[in-house]
């Protein structure tokens, strides 16, 4: 693939209950009074729940990117200061898009971010990424080099893979960017945008209940996960500049240690829907 990445087409994926915004001439979208209220309501509960939870990088980076507090940001804010950062910018996407087409995004250092946000009923919990969960909850860490990198990297893997081996693939983006967490002097700290920007996983995940284990890829590959639950396991990093390390690695040499192993068995019930 090239790295034009004005050649994407963004296309969604079947099934959302959840309509993108389209911006206007000048780019810019136009939220409802109520939408911009959900986004400061959710915005300003998660940063009274990240307190103490979060880890330092992702708390430079929100300083970095200076959020809005009483509406929703447009797309443009957001890119500015993550282009001085780390040269990377959001795009605006429909709510689900397929995984060629977000790794063809990561690959050109593009965000996904979906431009609607959540319903006032759905506040606690959302299935579908919205633009609360992709801005608060993952484009603080992109601010972060070795974070950047390895999201780079992971799109230009996806990029290679067949079907199979992006199954792999969506585990190891599950237990990092999404539910990572992080060894630090004063204790473990949250990096996976799934906690940061969920209220119950935020809670849930600092608590006693969950398996914490060391980060290993090859268990990470091999670990089944569902996304309609608390995670029973999460993987913790020493540093999130081992992120970078991962990125190079010889991630299909992984992947084919991992078929070859088997999965472990799953610390959840099954549901047929879904299951990583």
């Amino acid at each position: 693939m090239g790295s034009n990445a004005h050649n994407i087409v963004i296309e969604a994926v079947p099934g959302s209950k959840y309509t993108a915004k389209t911006p206007d001439a000048n780019g810019l979208i136009h939220y409802t009074a109520e939408e911009n209220l959900v986004w400061k309501d959710l915005i300003e509960r998660q940063q009274i729940a990240i307190q103490g939870v979060a880890c330092e990088e992702f708390v430079h980076g929100m300083e970095l990117l200076g959020l809005p507090q009483e509406r929703i940001p447009q797309l443009a804010e957001v890119s500015e200061p993550l282009g001085h950062a780390t040269d990377w910018s959001a795009a605006a996407v429909p709510a689900l898009i397929p995984f060629i087409t977000f790794c063809q995004l990561l690959a050109n250092k593009r965000f996904p971010c979906a431009t609607f946000i959540r319903a006032r009923e759905e506040l606690n919990y959302l299935e579908e990424p919205d633009i609360f969960h992709e801005v608060f909850g993952h484009c603080a860490m992109l601010t972060n080099p070795s974070f950047a990198a390895f999201t780079e990297a992971y799109g230009k893997l996806g990029l290679e893979a067949n079907d199979a081996q992006r199954r792999f693939l969506e585990r190891l983006y599950w237990f990092t960017v999404e539910f990572g967490l992080l060894k630090t002097s004063v204790g473990t700290r949250v990096y996976g945008g799934g906690i940061l920007s969920s209220i119950g996983e935020t809670q849930y995940a600092c608590s006693t209940t969950p398996d914490l284990r060391p980060f290993n890829v090859l268990d990470v590959l091999r670990t089944p996960y569902r996304i309609d639950i608390m995670q029973p396991i999460y993987y913790v990093l020493d540093s999130i500049d081992d992120l970078f390390e991962i990125a190079h690695m010889d991630l299909f040499s992984e992947m084919r240690k991992a078929e070859q192993l088997g999965m472990f068995e799953p610390l959840f019930p099954p549901k047929s829907a879904q299951a990583g």
